[in-house]
């Protein structure tokens, strides 16, 4: 049976996170919002599914993941399920904990980057607080940028079976998650990001492994990838870059 996830069509967001684990690994899904409303899809259907009265445990937001009779939702949780399903956890309980780790923190630099464009409110438009966004911005592009890739960049050096991954010496989805925050920031802030890249050898290295594996490249160049736009997480103000 195949796995139904739950996002929105127009962005890729959180979403794309499980996205490109269930691509590298050739999973059979269905991207339920995004498929016509006359085969059960769209985003009434994802609304409609999101808050089904007889799931005990529903999500809180998008993304879930839809797997027979189990829900699961949050990109760490998704993940953290199909990991050792798509042989994307690494070898053993040891490495599952670690790749886990690593996307947590994936977690925590993506929703600092969304906050460069919202860091008042949610319910606020960028304009309504660009003020606010640029220092915040600022503040991002300048400390917490360098902080987290140089972090990402001491992991795949300190890896004692090489620096090609991030754990162990096979793909993980900790690795496809670095390439996609990668991908996000060299988007929405491409100096600054070129500026601390300059620095990490080790992850411009495995971002380019990524994107050259079989799968992964042939997802990209497909429609099934969402093109990065001022909807998602990630947003190209230039103004935001400095």
């Amino acid at each position: 049976m195949a796995y139904q996830l739950h996002y929105w069509p127009t962005i890729q967001g959180r979403g794309e996170f499980v996205r490109l684990a269930l691509e590298a690994a050739g999973a059979e899904y269905v991207d339920v919002a995004r498929e016509p409303p006359a085969k059960g899809g769209g985003e009434s259907a994802l609304m409609r599914d999101l808050d089904a009265p007889g799931n005990p445990r529903p999500s809180f937001a998008p993304p879930f993941l839809v797997d027979g009779d189990v829900v699961v939702g949050q990109t760490a949780a998704i993940l953290l399920y199909l990991g050792p399903r798509l042989g994307l956890a690494g070898a053993g309980e040891l490495d599952a904990l670690w790749t886990h780790q690593i996307q947590l923190t994936i977690a925590d630099a993506v929703a600092e980057a969304h906050d460069t464009h919202h860091p008042l409110s949610t319910g606020l438009y960028y304009e309504d607080q660009r003020e606010a966004a640029l220092a915040r911005a600022k503040a991002f592009r300048d400390e917490r940028i360098p902080k987290f890739l140089n972090w990402f960049e001491r992991i795949l050096q300190r890896n004692p079976l090489g620096d090609v991954h991030l754990v162990g010496d096979s793909l993980t989805y900790a690795d496809l998650s670095l390439f996609q925050l990668v991908a996000g920031l060299r988007y929405a802030f491409p100096k600054a990001t070129a500026r601390a890249l300059a620095h990490t050898p080790a992850i411009v290295k495995l971002y380019a492994n990524v994107a050259r594996r079989q799968r992964v490249h042939d997802y990209l160049q497909s429609p099934r990838r969402i093109p990065f736009n001022e909807e998602g997480i990630f947003r190209a103000y230039p103004e935001l870059d400095g």
